[in-house]
């Protein structure tokens, strides 16, 4: 017996409007009926992915019941443990079942299919930050590597102990901005720092910033030459030789803004000029995005805020393995996997989170 499940519920009337069409399909007067049974059938084509979802995520709830009732209940004991972690491999299952529900059951925002740009900068708690930043990035990367995208570092500012102080990068791939949309803020980290001697407990902060990267269209800003102000440079991340005697990488100054970004991973000076193009050109959408709905701020400075505690919409807690999203009220006791790239929890939270905010419809971001 699964326990009532809004997700469930919320899907009732299309399982039965499925369940409908099926019937009229197999009526002779619709057969006869070359336009209706078109109609129809592309109807039923279109709701039965999600009902074989449906019927898949009721099956593994009914067996995460099984599972933690088990748990519960049973005398002996590793068999109990067997329940337990039976059960832990179905919370995972019915995690990446619900976003796939809920990837079915939202309409598309034209922003969903874009790849992103990931900015990550160390804030408070100096060295720790930065070594917290890096921790992230490699988190995102992770998570990257199970999705089959593709991560590009544009530019990257190292931290004196480890980490890194800033970091660039570009994430390509179906999804990519989807899943990533809802990760821009203050992170927060408790743990006890490796340079700390008597085990006390640090909290540090990093912010993030995810931005859609624009393609070719008419949603492209174009920036006359003259609004920018072009400067190279010898770039100073890995590549050997190479980057300390050729200027390849590219620093670019939008002067009505004041905005300013630089790329320096490529050798080829021309492929960071273009790189560093596409950031600038998603740095300004975004900023006419904030003017067009009167926000005060612009979408990128709401998003990464000042970097204060207080502003946190995650915290990170090591003693207790535990990630917290404020935003939702949602608590994982799985820190350590997640900080491997197991992001699908919270993505599909999230997203469903935003989903029911907006009655099902687009995200607004």
């Amino acid at each position: 017996m699964v326990p009532t499940d809004p997700l469930l519920e919320r899907l009732r009337p299309l399982v039965e409007r499925h369940a409908e069409l099926a019937r009229h399909l197999a009526q002779n007067s619709t057969i006869a009926d070359r336009g209706q049974f078109q109609a129809l059938s592309q109807e039923w084509a279109r709701l039965d992915p999600l009902v074989r979802e449906q019927a898949a995520l009721k099956r593994l709830l009914e067996e995460h019941e099984e599972a933690a009732r088990l748990a519960r209940s049973e005398p002996d004991r590793d068999l109990g443990l067997l329940a337990r972690e039976e059960e832990i491999r179905l919370d995972q299952l019915i995690a990446a079942c619900r976003l796939r529900l809920t990837e079915l059951t939202t309409p598309r925002d034209p922003l969903e299919a874009l790849n992103c740009f990931l900015e990550i900068r160390a804030a408070t708690g100096g060295l720790e930050a930065a070594l917290f930043a890096g921790s992230l990035f490699r988190m995102y990367s992770r998570y990257a590597e199970r999705r089959g995208w593709t991560t590009d570092i544009l530019s990257q500012h190292p931290g004196e102990q480890g980490g890194f102080k800033e970091i660039i990068s570009r994430l390509a791939g179906p999804g990519a901005y989807a899943a990533l949309r809802y990760e821009g803020g203050t992170h927060r980290v408790q743990r006890v720092p490796k340079t700390e001697s008597q085990g006390r407990i640090h909290t540090s902060t990093a912010t993030v910033a995810v931005l859609p990267e624009v393609p070719e269209g008419p949603e492209r800003i174009e920036i006359p030459s003259q609004e920018l102000r072009i400067d190279t440079f010898r770039a100073s991340g890995a590549g050997g030789q190479h980057v300390n005697k050729t200027e390849s990488a590219v620093r670019l100054t939008h002067l009505p803004t004041g905005l300013v970004v630089e790329c320096q991973d490529e050798r080829s000076q021309h492929k960071n000029r273009a790189r560093a193009l596409s950031l600038l050109t998603a740095r300004l959408l975004a900023l006419r995005q904030a003017e067009e709905t009167e926000r005060v701020h612009t979408q990128r400075r709401d998003m990464i805020g000042g970097g204060l505690r207080a502003e946190k919409i995650r915290t990170y807690n090591f003693p207790q393995n535990r990630v917290t999203d404020h935003r939702i009220g949602l608590s994982l006791y799985s820190l350590e996997s997640l900080l491997e790239g197991d992001l699908d929890p919270l993505v599909t939270a999230l997203r469903a989170a935003q989903a029911a905010s907006t009655g099902g419809g687009g995200s607004s971001g």
